[in-house]
């Protein structure tokens, strides 16, 4: 491409972020915003060339995120979640991809991967029923992407419980209207999935095992360095680099809201030196999370560009940095819209709809740091940690 994702962005950040405020109202993206974000080429980002994708350095997608939630945090949410998703697509059964993309290289897929379905085994394929909650920017998406348990003949979940990854056409699940009422990210339309008695062939299903080992990508042939990253490495790449953008825009219009703002006793906030350290402090926090968390990826992936395995204590070590450099930003945010006066708490100002966009992504349960530093600090020891201290990593 003549130029990049990220410059197209910039070349609409004036809509972008006007339209946030239409998101916020609407509970979803507007049709205009996904518009622009599909002629940007923002989805298409980790999409095989082959079906008029970018295939981009994974750095690349994080800067294009973190640019785009910084101006519209609903739109970089979606860029985020939405956007990883092709990366799974590359390397699951072919006939999948040609699915999706065939007809329209601008297809998006939705999620959620929380197994809260069960697939029942059946001639050919599964039986699928369950409901899901948190699934971004699913009214613009014509896939999804759902985790589901395995279950016996009789339709219970077999035991030790064992994961697959259901994909399955729009016709096939219903979304749950009004199931979207929250404090933060109000604008990515995350609402309830519900499936009844869907029949999903076999080759449209994932062993999730596979996928976050990374056996799958290799049982699919991969050769490409962006395939092969770990999935613990690229699910949460897109998630964290939104928060981050977010703190960002938190930060720009916090610096655009304190420059003539006066405060109480009638001094001018910019020659209050106490509120300028605040701001400098942040700023710093800010930017360093931003740089922790492009510097991991770029880590990854020269492990795996040289041809080397990522070990589990690599795995650990690279998550424990998402997660702290999200936290990292999120408390910057907390600083400066401490020290932005009670009008700050207004609607009609975009300060707090930042503050709440940011909470709302810590929430995330990939941000959730208690198994992930365990696992990092007992690798770090020289012990293999065991059970769910290996989750998502």
């Amino acid at each position: 491409m003549s130029d990049r994702v990220i410059d197209r962005i910039g070349n609409i950040a004036d809509q972008l972020r006007e339209q946030a405020w239409e998101a916020e109202s609407l509970g979803r993206l507007p049709a205009e915003t996904v518009k622009m974000l599909k002629s940007a080429g923002n989805i298409r980002l980790l999409q095989p060339k082959t079906f008029g994708g970018y295939e981009v350095h994974p750095r690349e997608f994080a800067e294009t995120v973190m640019a785009t939630a910084a101006l519209d945090p609903a739109s970089g949410w979606i860029n985020g979640v939405v956007g990883v998703h092709p990366y799974q697509l590359a390397y699951a059964d072919p006939r999948v991809a040609q699915e999706v993309w065939a007809t329209d290289a601008d297809t998006w897929v939705a999620s959620p991967y929380a197994p809260q379905g069960v697939a029942k085994p059946v001639e050919g394929g599964y039986l699928f029923n369950g409901r899901w909650q948190f699934s971004s920017g699913t009214d613009h998406c014509d896939w999804i992407i759902l985790g589901a348990l395995l279950g016996d003949t009789e339709g219970h979940p077999v035991q030790p419980p064992q994961m697959i990854h259901m994909i399955l056409p729009r016709k096939d699940y219903e979304i749950v209207e009004d199931s979207w009422n929250v404090v933060g990210l109000r604008g990515t339309g995350s609402k309830d999935i519900i499936v009844k008695d869907a029949f999903v062939p076999d080759y449209r299903t994932m062993d999730a095992t596979k996928v976050m080992d990374g056996t799958a990508q290799r049982e699919a042939g991969m050769n490409t360095t962006l395939y092969l990253m770990p999935w613990s490495t690229m699910f949460p790449l897109g998630i964290s680099s939104a928060v981050i953008g977010i703190a960002e825009g938190a930060l720009a219009a916090h610096l655009d809201y304190q420059r003539e703002r006066v405060g109480a006793n009638g001094t001018a906030i910019k020659d209050d030196p106490y509120v300028m350290y605040g701001i400098g402090e942040a700023a710093a926090d800010i930017n360093a999370a931003r740089q922790e968390l492009l510097a991991n990826v770029d880590r990854i992936y020269d492990i795996v560009d040289s041809g080397s395995e990522v070990s589990f204590e690599d795995r650990a070590a690279g998550r424990r940095t998402q997660i702290r450099a999200v936290w990292r930003a999120v408390a910057a945010v907390d600083q400066i819209f401490a020290r932005s006066g009670g009008n700050a708490l207004r609607m009609d100002k975009p300060l707090q709809r930042y503050w709440r966009d940011a909470h709302g992504g810590l929430a995330h349960a990939i941000h959730v740091p208690g198994t992930v530093y365990h696992a990092s600090a007992l690798s770090s020891l020289g012990v293999d940690p065991q059970g769910p201290l290996r989750a998502m990593i």
